[in-house]
């Protein structure tokens, strides 16, 4: 299938790594150009280096979207050198495991910044280029939690439903101007962000990372992990012309672990 992304200018936040890095690649393998970000910079070098790999224009900018003005400046360059912009891959990694007890407001506020407020000043930010675009396209990266609440997990339990929230109200609001916004879901896929949750349920249980991971994996239909590269396939498609008749929804990528029927 074309999913009619080539020529398309696709900004893919946090892709130094893990699955935006992957939704980078699959954009750029489709024909996309791709503005990438991250706080590291040697990552973020590398990453930029394996995109140029593939053929695409690629553009690497060092961002941290956790600093108000970073989205309006993410995006000026992004236009700036493409002259214009079609999607926005929204991703800010996850906030730190921990029980509500566990936590302090300190940490709440650090983690609102992270997951909840990046993604609003992008949606801010990149408004006047995607209605400009003949094809714009939202694609929030949530996660499982959003349907079924993940243990040791409250911050990101509690925030990506705000993320989802915003999701389903900025899809309905712009649909008219031709603006498509969703938001996909990850399981338990094999990036550095699980082996960091990994790490914590082991110490929490007195385990090990690999047992730890093959408990999740027996509790997924699938009977395994997932890799960054199968979501990046999906997550390729939800952001494509492709799915032009699709707005509003939250795909699961997650092996089948969530059962519930809504």
């Amino acid at each position: 299938m074309d999913l009619g992304l080539k020529g398309l200018v696709a900004l893919v936040t946090a892709s130094s790594k893990g699955l935006g890095r992957a939704t980078a690649l699959q954009l750029a393998a489709e024909g996309c150009n791709v503005v990438i970000c991250a706080r590291g910079e040697k990552a973020l070098k590398a990453t930029r280096d394996e995109i140029a790999a593939l053929g695409a224009e690629v553009l690497a900018v060092r961002a941290d979207l956790t600093v108000p003005e970073s989205s309006q400046t993410l995006v000026k360059a992004a236009v700036e050198r493409f002259g214009g912009l079609d999607i926005l891959i929204a991703n800010a990694g996850g906030p730190p495991p921990g029980g509500f007890q566990d936590l302090d407001e300190a940490a709440w506020q650090n983690a609102i910044d992270l997951t909840l407020m990046s993604f609003v000043r992008l949606c801010y930010a990149v408004l006047p280029a995607l209605k400009a675009s003949a094809q714009g396209s939202i694609l929030a990266l949530t996660s499982v939690s959003v349907k079924q609440p993940l243990p040791n997990l409250v911050l990101s339990n509690s925030l990506r439903l705000g993320v989802t929230g915003l999701v389903k109200s900025l899809a309905d609001e712009i649909a008219a101007e031709g603006i498509r916004v969703n938001a996909i879901c990850p399981g338990w896929t094999r990036t550095d962000r699980v082996e960091q949750l990994l790490r914590d349920r082991a110490t929490r249980n007195g385990t090990t990372l690999e047992k730890e991971a093959d408990a999740v994996a027996q509790a997924i239909p699938m009977g395994r992990i997932g890799t960054p590269e199968e979501f990046a396939r999906a997550a390729a498609f939800l952001a494509s012309p492709a799915a032009s008749y699709i707005t509003g929804v939250s795909l699961l990528v997650d092996g089948g672990m969530y059962r519930g029927a809504m």
